[in-house]
């Protein structure tokens, strides 16, 4: 057995990654694109889905019937604006969802050591709201308001 041991180790057998890379790559993954319409602003995101025109949540843009068109062009008779009229989109500011506070990448927090132009992706894992953490009844009642607690404004 100590002999299957050592030539597994000699015949090259690569080790697996780390859980450090592991946790690196499926945090960058982890940022769903989405797309936004170029005439109205709506914004199509495949987690959503649009199932209330019988596009199931988790259905990537890419896989979207030729015949799709903008449910809000298409509403307001705007034309037939199809997937043709998408750009992809990430948003860049984000709101509490407990007080409103509104994290914009683009200012940052530099009173809070976060300097301008920091992703939301990239706030460190303790981040906390600004606004929040300095009210002592959330803190009591909810405890903080971590970065999951923010949601993308679809501005």
């Amino acid at each position: 057995m100590v002999k299957a041991a050592t030539t597994a180790k000699k015949s090259g057998v690569k080790k697996k990654p780390t859980a450090a890379k592991k946790s690196a790559a499926a945090k960058k993954e982890s940022v769903p694109l989405r797309y936004k319409c170029r005439m109205c602003g709506y914004v199509y995101s495949p987690l959503r889905g649009e199932p209330h025109n019988g596009i199931p949540a988790g259905t990537a843009f890419e896989d979207l019937p030729e015949t799709y068109v903008c449910p809000v062009c298409g509403f307001q008779g705007k034309g037939r604006v199809g997937t043709w009229g998408f750009d992809e989109w990430r948003p860049t500011r984000y709101v509490c969802s407990m007080c409103d506070y509104i994290y914009d990448e683009k200012r940052g927090e530099p009173h809070h050591g976060i300097k301008p132009e920091t992703k939301f992706e990239d706030l460190p894992e303790d981040y906390v709201c600004p606004v929040c953490a300095t009210d002592p009844k959330i803190v009591v009642r909810y405890g903080n308001v971590v970065k999951q607690g923010f949601s993308p404004l679809y501005e």
